[in-house]
């Protein structure tokens, strides 16, 4: 079964549809490419932690839902994808602005995804991730 990759306004409609959870941090499918995407975190004061900085579980929703756009806009609604994997590295206090993540697919094979994500805040490397995606068989798509 061969996918057709998802342009970034799909996505966008998708993810408000099937991860409603999403839905309250504002999270933006700016681009996607084969192979990579580029999602906005738009800043809002409750992804604050005390010290006035980004929270972690903020950033990692961020890097998270980065590699699955990634996913869809390679090869289509495999919508059952899911994280195996999610490593994070803070690398610098995020100011209170919008975040963006870039998304690169290392591998993409039959059954897994490796990914790296790099997140940036005013232009800035702020934290950097890799994870992996399990890919569902193909009689299991919806």
């Amino acid at each position: 079964m061969t996918l057709t990759p998802l342009d970034a306004p799909s996505i966008q409609e998708a993810l408000s549809e099937k991860l409603p959870g999403l839905r309250g941090l504002n999270v933006r499918v700016e681009e996607v490419q084969p192979m990579s995407a580029h999602v906005r975190l738009v800043y809002d004061a409750s992804q604050l932690r005390p010290g006035g900085t980004i929270s972690g579980p903020s950033m990692m929703t961020l890097a998270d839902t980065a590699m699955y756009v990634a996913i869809l806009g390679t090869v289509g609604p495999e919508w059952l994808a899911l994280t195996t994997d999610l490593n994070i590295h803070f690398l610098r206090r995020p100011q209170p602005v919008d975040l963006h993540a870039k998304a690169r697919i290392l591998k993409l094979g039959r059954k897994l995804v490796v990914m790296d994500v790099a997140i940036t805040a005013a232009g800035e490397l702020v934290a950097q991730a890799s994870g992996t995606y399990a890919r569902p068989p193909e009689n299991r798509q919806p």
